[in-house]
C-alpha cells in the first residue's frame, strides 16, 4: 500500500448473501449499483453469481451492460434509465428494464421494433414515495403495455415498487404502501398482465416485513454487511452480517504540538494539552466527509486516535496522544468491522451525521480496491 487502499472481503459478501438467503423463500436480487456500493462491480458480482445470486440489479444501464460484458449470465434489471439511453443494447443483451412512465415505455418499444426482439420489462408503481414509478398514469400505462405485448414488442417480467420507510418497521406507511402495491398488481392482472415476478422488499423489509417478500427480495446494503438502520433494526452482528470493507491509510506526518495550538482550516479545534498529532493521507476528495467530528478517527498504535479539526481535501489530522509511539509511514485503519477495536462504518456515519450507505459509496477512485486472498 502506498497512500491508502480499500480491502474488500469477498468471502464476507458471500457469507452475507447466504445469511440473507436463509431468511426468505424468495429469489434474492443482488443490488450492485454504485460500483457495488463502492466494493467493486465486477469482482463482487462474479463472487455473488458463483455463490448463487438469483438476480442482479443496477440503477444505471451502463452498469448492467458492463455486467453482461463481464460474463454475468443471471437476470439483470436496470431501473434508472432516462430517455435517450441505449435501450437497443439493453434488449440485445437481455437486460430487464424498469418502466416508470409511458414516455419511457414508448422509447423502449421503438428500440424493440429495431431489434425485432421483445423487451423484458418490470412495471414500476409509485406507492407513496413520490419518486420513481407511475402514479396517475398507471391505468394508461397498463393499456400501452398490453398493446406492446400483443405486438410482441414487450414481455412483462415483473411489477415492482419501493418502500420509503421500511427501515422504520412500526410506521403505518409501510402497510399502506404494501396494500396499494397489491391493489395495483391485481389491477394489472385483471387487465391481462400476469407478471411472473412481484417485488417491493429491500434489505430493511427483508428483516422486518415478511409479508412484503413476494418472490424477489432486492438486497443491497445487507450484502455488504451493514444494517439498513442500526437504531431501528439492529447492528451488523445482531443481523448475522459481516462488514466487508476495510479502509486503510498511512500517516504522512507525526509531530509534537503544544497546548493552545489551533488545528486545521478555520482554527476550529484548539489543543487543551501538549500532544502528538498525526496527518492521515486521505481527505474529502477521497470521500472522507468534511463534516466528520471527533467521534471518528483511525486505529493506530493499538488504540483509537480521534479526528481533530476539519477534514481537508487530501488529508485529515488525528490526535495520537502524547505517549503515542506512532510514526510517519505507519499504517492506520480508518474503519473496518470493529473486531480489533477499530472504528466501524456505522461510527463514521454517526460522526458525519449521515448514513452508512454514504460512507461506503463515496470512497473515491483515487483509493484502489484490493481483494486479498482468503
Amino acid at each position: 500500500m502506498s497512500r491508502a487502499s480499500v480491502e474488500i472481503s469477498l468471502s464476507a459478501i458471500t457469507q452475507n448473501f447466504k445469511s440473507i438467503k436463509r431468511r426468505t423463500t424468495a429469489d434474492v436480487l443482488a443490488v450492485v449499483k454504485a460500483d457495488a456500493y463502492g466494493h467493486g462491480l465486477i469482482p463482487v458480482s462474479k463472487a455473488l453469481e458463483e455463490a448463487g445470486a438469483d438476480w442482479f440489479g443496477t440503477a444505471l444501464l451502463e452498469e448492467a451492460i458492463n455486467l453482461r460484458k463481464a460474463g454475468i449470465l443471471k437476470p439483470i434489471i436496470s431501473w434508472l434509465t432516462p430517455l435517450g439511453e441505449d435501450f437497443k443494447s439493453a434488449i440485445d443483451l437481455d437486460i430487464d428494464l424498469g418502466i416508470p412512465s409511458i414516455d419511457l415505455l414508448d422509447e423502449v418499444i421503438k428500440a424493440a421494433s429495431l431489434t425485432g426482439k421483445a423487451a423484458r420489462i418490470h412495471l414500476e408503481i409509485d406507492t407513496g414515495m413520490s419518486r420513481g414509478g407511475a402514479l396517475s398514469e398507471w391505468d394508461q400505462l397498463i393499456k400501452s403495455v398490453l398493446a406492446g405485448v400483443n405486438l410482441k414488442q414487450l414481455k412483462v417480467i415483473g411489477i415492482w415498487s419501493h418502500f420509503a420507510r421500511a427501515d422504520e418497521p412500526d410506521e403505518l406507511m409501510n402497510q399502506e404502501q404494501l396494500s396499494l402495491f397489491e391493489q395495483r398488481v391485481n389491477q394489472a392482472k385483471a387487465a391481462g398482465i400476469d407478471a411472473q415476478f412481484i417485488h417491493i422488499a429491500n434489505s430493511a423489509a427483508l428483516f422486518t416485513n415478511k409479508s412484503a417478500h413476494k418472490n424477489i427480495i432486492r438486497s443491497g446494503i445487507a450484502l455488504f454487511g451493514l444494517s439498513p438502520d442500526v437504531k431501528t433494526i439492529g447492528d451488523s452482528s445482531s443481523l448475522s452480517l459481516k462488514p466487508a470493507m476495510k479502509l486503510k491509510a498511512k500517516l504522512n506526518l507525526v509531530k509534537e504540538v503544544k497546548a493552545g495550538s489551533s488545528v486545521g482550516y478555520g482554527g476550529t479545534a484548539v489543543l487543551k494539552s501538549d500532544t502528538k498529532l498525526g496527518v492521515v493521507a486521505l481527505g474529502y476528495a477521497d470521500g472522507i466527509p468534511r463534516s466528520t467530528n471527533n467521534l471518528a478517527g483511525v486505529f493506530v498504535d493499538k488504540k483509537r486516535a480521534p479526528i481533530i479539526g476539519r477534514v481537508s481535501m487530501d488529508q485529515f489530522v488525528v490526535d495520537l496522544g502524547i505517549t503515542s509511539t506512532a510514526k510517519a509511514g505507519d499504517e492506520v485503519i480508518v474503519f473496518g468491522d470493529g473486531s480489533n477495536g477499530e472504528y466501524t462504518v456505522d461510527e463514521w456515519a454517526k460522526a458525519a451525521n449521515t448514513i452508512n450507505y454514504e460512507i461506503i459509496t463515496r470512497i473515491g477512485p483515487r483509493v484502489p480496491r484490493i481483494y486479498p486472498r482468503e
